[in-house]
């Protein structure tokens, strides 16, 4: 085994132009702001749309599931291959590339007119996302000396977090006002002007691993097998995890990520490093990032059924009632960041995890009646917690990769996130149509009607998980009553139990969190690259 460091995070930027302002690191993380958050905005945003969605285009919840994975799909797939392009070719052009797909597909996907159409163009935009997330974080980590990356990282995950929590409010405002297509359109304002800052004030275009090769196996390997994972986390819940394409898949993601992890050993250039897991904050970092995502996305994607279909709110009223989780997340972010540069990763997220984990277990106890005063105080200490955790983990993982695989140790963690959100909605979405199943026939028979049979039950799970019911045709209002209060009682099992599960996993991560290294990092510390 061999060590090798690679230069000082303190190397001498790319040349600027002439002004005191655009010669700043700031300058940078200023110029990535909107690009920033016009991708995570998207992986939320939809989350409030998606009634209108599925009412204009008459979408299933399994298809309404994917306008949110499709986006998640084209972003973890090609996540780590992007992060290998901008690291070989330039973390400014692919950032500008990134920007320019992105908006256009945002543009395509509005003017859909099928369930079908609309999830490929999510799908290619999430592949744009792709290229734009990991290139912002690399010209970041290449800009800023590790004794101030930690504040960078703050406002990066203030940025996302913010923008990640701010999706259902800005997509209730817009759908309430102008129809679903409207949560697409406003990319194009927001993307004119991250094209704009980023040609304005992004340092000329230089690779920080220009000699590298591109590790074509790898990518084939690494991408498809992340296909199947995400296919499998998507299809699970419609189909079942026993069912043969669920195995099939899982079987194939495990096989080929195997195939992948043997064959990253043998290239002298290879697309992930194996090496970057030699550092267990690194390792550590990744898992807690998962953890984090299964919480944030999960809690987000069926919040919004509650708030709207249990609680009758207005897609608007439902983006108000989370505005608690977005100011939190906006202010946490940042003091995370300049804690993070004093005493290190270890603290924050630790704390963090440990907030997220009681705000989850607060969510879980929420019934029909619960007040806002309630709602708000849980989604208080889980927007502080998981932007500590974001905070803390990218900081673990990005901090302590060499700057020449900035992108890649971005796109690693991005794609984690990623990964984590799928994770979320999939396994979530399980323990909740698993538990209507389970707790509807004994809701309908207390309220004194008719217990649908296997198949019956089946078909209108989906209208249930939703937060919906189905009424009989024709029934009286007494009948329409007790048919709602069942399947609302049901519903809210569901949404009990599954947040329940993810405030023991972030519980869980706590624990994980206290074999971080300790410490910060200094401004003469190099990341060192050890190769297996």
């Amino acid at each position: 085994m061999t060590a090798q460091t690679t230069p000082p995070a303190t190397a001498a930027p790319p040349d600027r132009p002439a002004s005191a302002w655009t010669r700043s690191p700031w300058a940078t993380l200023v110029a990535i702001a909107f690009g920033v958050m016009m991708v995570a905005l998207d992986g939320t945003i939809v989350a409030v749309a998606n009634p209108a969605i599925g009412a204009s285009l008459g979408a299933s919840l399994a298809e309404l599931q994917w306008v949110t994975h499709g986006y998640l799909l084209g972003l973890a797939v090609f996540l780590i291959t992007a992060g290998k392009l901008a690291d070989r070719f330039g973390h400014r052009r692919v950032y500008l590339v990134g920007v320019v797909g992105f908006v256009a597909s945002s543009v395509a996907i509005a003017l859909s007119s099928g369930v079908i159409m609309l999830v490929a163009f999510r799908i290619a935009q999430g592949v744009f996302g792709a290229l734009l997330l990991p290139s912002a974080m690399g010209l970041l980590r290449s800009v800023f000396p590790p004794s101030r990356l930690g504040r960078a990282f703050g406002v990066f995950g203030s940025l996302i977090g913010a923008s990640t929590a701010a999706g259902p409010i800005v997509g209730g405002l817009l759908v309430g006002s102008f129809g679903w297509e409207a949560v697409f359109y406003i990319n194009v304002p927001v993307g004119a002007v991250a094209l704009g800052l980023g040609l304005w004030l992004l340092a000329a275009n230089r690779p920080t691993d220009a000699g590298g090769r591109l590790d074509l196996p790898g990518i084939v390997l690494v991408s498809v097998a992340v296909f199947a994972l995400v296919w499998a986390l998507v299809e699970a819940p419609v189909v079942g995890w026993t069912h043969p394409v669920t195995l099939v898949s899982l079987g194939a993601a495990l096989l080929l990520g195997l195939a992948f992890v043997l064959w990253e050993r043998r290239p002298e250039q290879p697309l992930l490093p194996l090496s970057l897991f030699a550092d267990r904050s690194v390792s550590i970092g990744v898992v807690l990032t998962v953890v984090m995502a299964v919480s944030l996305m999960g809690s987000l994607f069926f919040v919004t059924f509650y708030l709207q279909g249990v609680r009758g709110l207005t897609p608007a009223q439902t983006g108000m009632q989370l505005i608690a989780m977005t100011a939190t997340m906006a202010v946490t972010s940042p003091l995370a960041g300049r804690l993070l540069d004093r005493v290190g990763a270890k603290p924050p997220t630790t704390a963090g995890l440990l907030s997220g984990s009681v705000g989850m277990f607060l969510l879980s106890g929420m019934d029909a009646d619960t007040g806002v005063l309630y709602t708000s105080a849980a989604f208080l200490l889980l927007g502080a917690g998981l932007s500590l955790v974001m905070t803390g983990a990218t900081a673990a993982i990005i901090g302590n990769a060499p700057v020449r695989l900035a992108g890649v140790a971005s796109a690693l963690q991005q794609a984690a996130m990623q990964l984590g959100g799928s994770l979320g909605t999939a396994v979530l979405g399980a323990v909740m149509s698993g538990t209507i199943l389970a707790t509807l026939p004994g809701h309908l028979a207390a309220a004194g009607q008719d217990v649908p049979s296997a198949a019956g039950l089946a078909a209108v799970q989906s209208t249930v998980a939703q937060g919906g019911a189905v009424v009989p045709e024709g029934a009286a209002a007494d009948v329409a009553e007790a048919v709602t209060r069942a399947s609302n009682l049901a519903f809210l099992d569901g949404l009990q139990l599954a947040f329940l599960i993810a405030s023991g996993l972030l519980m869980a991560g706590a624990v994980l969190s206290l074999f971080m290294r300790a410490g910060r990092m200094e401004d003469d510390q190099e990341a060192p690259v050890v190769h297996v």
